[in-house]
């Protein structure tokens, strides 16, 4: 969810598909962080390396159309039908390998959507002069750069995006996410939403049911696909050379051993979509096996969810901090349920694409800073002065424990269960998360 610049537009056991990755379960969490410098702040540190899981990672695309998604009323609005697919790939082949892979599908929160930097620019102008002249009592002045935020907010927000603007790809920052998933053996997804992002806006009663049927969308369409049929049998591409792969998926999947996993707003979906209530919602012949928020938002519905094993991971300083999932289901839950803290995380780090790091339009530290250099204010409630995670530390504990979480629950590998019940520390990481783990009763 973007906050800040754009807050006008926000709101507030085992399977047959096992065997393609065992023993590589370690390989999978041993990723080296960056230690922390005297006074307990973080060191930067280079991105993430590949894993070095047991398959080489495929990438391709599909792109339905920008208004290809219709939400069912009373939303207002169209959607994109677009993702990205990282896959373990066949060696000597363009295709997955083979045996069935679970499906893990992916979808990003509440961002700007077009990366329209010149509109950014003015629109950085326009705030810090209206600032100024809300300062002064000057209303002329803060009516016209008013009128200057709203167009490029406008502009920023836009959908289809304006001639020669591209698209912000919000779904490709959680490549790293994906590829580290795809080496362990899932075909992994994620989905466009900046169709809704745009169009969300005073729609807060229903945005969250329209981006739970965008997930049903998508894993139609790959059940389908599983099958050999629909439109992603020629509609999905190798993103360099053009060539169709979309045939080589058919008969490669375990569509009874989804993954789901959102951030932010894209976090409220996937609770929405994986609801108690919400399972008749599913396509038919899809089960959903595990899902897993990365600090996601609270729906307006609220319902419970309890009947599949669910995992939550937010971060101390993180301002959006509005969905309390495992408070809210601890005490009827009936699958596991996670709950890890990242002390010093924010909510944008999650997503490449929403960082400073990636150069991206609108990229930012959305924590409140300290009073201390690299320290940020925790937002639990308590106000603390809390060491902030640098980028790729965040993203190596979010790694460690989302690989960890879908191999438990869509391979049945139990080799890391200390990790997720929090007897056991991520290796080679700051000792900065606390898991909370509510057995199922």
């Amino acid at each position: 969810m973007a906050v800040g610049k754009h807050s006008g537009r926000a709101f507030g056991g085992r399977t047959r598909t096992e065997a393609l990755v065992a023993g590589v379960a370690a390989a999978a969490l041993m990723v080296l962080v960056p230690a922390l410098a005297a006074g307990g702040e973080p060191v930067p540190a280079a991105d993430p390396a590949p894993a070095k899981g047991p398959f080489p990672v495929g990438r391709a695309v599909y792109d339905l159309g920008d208004r290809a998604f219709t939400p069912e009323a009373p939303y207002e609005g169209r959607s994109e039908i677009a993702g990205v697919v990282h896959y373990p790939v066949a060696p000597g082949s363009e295709g997955p390998t083979r045996g069935r892979h679970p499906l893990i599908v992916m979808q990003h929160g509440q961002w700007a959507t077009c990366a329209d930097r010149g509109a950014q620019n003015a629109l950085v102008k326009a705030e810090k002069a209206l600032a100024l002249a809300e300062k002064a009592g000057d209303e002329a002045r803060t009516a016209a750069q008013q009128k200057i935020i709203d167009r490029m907010s406008d502009r920023l927000w836009a959908w289809p995006c304006g001639a020669g603007i591209p698209a912000l790809p919000s779904s490709s920052g959680y490549d790293y996410l994906a590829e580290r998933l795809a080496r362990q053996g899932f075909v992994v997804v994620s989905m466009g939403a900046n169709g809704i992002n745009s169009t969300s806006a005073g729609q807060a009663d229903s945005v969250y049911r329209a981006r739970a049927a965008l997930i049903n969308e998508h894993l139609d369409l790959w059940r389908r696909l599983d099958a050999g049929k629909g439109p992603l049998r020629g509609g999905i591409e190798d993103p360099g050379t053009g060539r169709s792969l979309g045939a080589a998926f058919a008969g490669r999947l375990d569509m009874r051993n989804v993954g789901t996993l959102g951030h932010s707003m894209g976090g409220g979906g996937v609770m929405q979509q994986v609801s108690d209530a919400r399972h008749g919602d599913w396509p038919a012949g899809v089960r959903i096996g595990a899902a897993l928020g990365l600090a996601p938002t609270a729906t307006w519905d609220n319902e419970p969810v309890t009947k599949v094993p669910l995992a939550v991971l937010w971060g101390t300083c993180d301002q959006v901090n509005t969905g309390e999932y495992v408070k809210w289901n601890k005490d009827g839950n009936k699958a596991p349920l996670h709950g890890v803290t990242l002390t010093g995380g924010n909510h944008n780090y999650f997503n490449t694409q929403w960082s400073p790091g990636s150069g991206q339009v609108a990229g930012a530290n959305d924590a409140i800073p300290g009073e201390r250099r690299g320290r940020c204010v925790s937002q639990d409630g308590r106000n603390q002065q809390h060491p902030g995670l640098d980028e790729a530390t965040q993203r190596r504990i979010a790694t460690g424990y989302t690989v960890a979480f879908f191999r438990r629950y869509l391979l049945g590998d139990t080799s890391q269960q200390a990790l997720l019940t929090g007897r056991k520390k991520l290796p080679g990481v700051p000792d900065v998360v606390k898991v909370e783990y509510v057995r199922p009763h």
